[in-house]
């Protein structure tokens, strides 16, 4: 059977340059949009990004979603869109601009498969998340529900938490570097985590996309090795630097608590995820 042609939205993005470089790996024609110059601007490393795609084999596709035939006709290249759009508030959050590629998608006519931007924790199960935080799943429900409205194909990747922001850093808030000496801990520290390599859940998914078994169906990515506690994350840590780090204990209120006092009045995303992982 064919590799299908796959169209990647945001592949200049964390998420976007892994399912851009996965998908080339596994010999699928890859298209990749570039917004025009007056929205590129002097942002030379997209541009340069984006031109390293080029040489590795990806075809560039000028589209704007701000250009409705522009998008269709992008759409219309290929079977498969993969959109990675950022949904988090530390830094752009688009996740609704994602509805105008749904009315591409549905007027193009041609799409088998579309896989909006999710990646994380499955936003049908985060319907107790905390604001601000829980916008990005209620929007990522109303991008859903609009795909299923307008009757398109998908898929869903539900892939936890990312390794690059919860396991380096051995979950600590405000670093993605591991701590030399104390490390905090969330509640006991027995609360079994999904962990996933950012690279890995790219693979995953562009292996998703001509899977007849994951069509109209949420794809959870959860490795059994990749499934620890805190406590456990800690320890394996701890034997590859040689000691043991001084640990202390953070309840969920006091986690709550010390929200307010960092200018935080309501919880952000990142703290909603390890508050829902991490505790309950």
């Amino acid at each position: 059977m064919a590799k299908s042609k796959v169209l990647v939205l945001g592949g200049t993005g964390y998420v976007g340059r892994r399912i851009v470089r996965a998908s080339l790996a596994e010999g699928h024609a890859t298209y990749v949009l570039q917004r025009p110059a007056a929205e590129i601007g002097l942002d030379i490393e997209k541009l340069q990004m984006l031109l390293s795609f080029k040489e590795q084999g990806a075809q560039l596709v000028e589209g704007s979603f701000s250009d409705h035939r522009s998008l269709v006709d992008a759409v219309k290249l290929v079977d498969v869109v993969v959109c990675c759009m950022s949904g988090v508030h530390f830094r752009s959050h688009n996740l609704l601009v994602q509805l105008k590629l749904v009315q591409a998608i549905k007027e193009a006519g041609n799409v088998k498969r579309f896989l909006p931007s999710e990646f994380g924790m499955d936003p049908a199960r985060m319907g107790h998340a905390l604001e601000p935080g829980n916008v990005s799943f209620v929007e990522k429900m109303a991008v859903r529900n609009a795909i299923e409205e307008a009757k398109i194909p998908f898929t869903y990747v539900s892939a936890n938490c990312f390794a690059g922001y919860f396991a380096g850093n051995l979950s600590q808030l405000g670093t993605l570097l591991p701590p030399k000496d104390k490390v905090a801990i969330y509640g006991d520290g027995n609360v079994k985590v999904i962990y996933l390599d950012e690279d890995d859940v790219a693979k995953y998914t562009i292996k998703a996309i001509d899977d007849p078994r994951t069509l109209n169906k949420t794809l959870y990515l959860r490795p059994q090795e990749n499934i620890l506690t805190q406590m456990q994350l800690v320890e394996k840590w701890e034997k590859l630097i040689g000691h043991t780090l001084d640990t202390f204990s953070i309840s969920a209120k006091d986690f709550l608590a010390s929200m307010k006092g960092k200018n935080i009045i309501r919880l952000s995303f990142y703290e909603n995820l390890l508050l829902f992982n991490f505790f309950w």
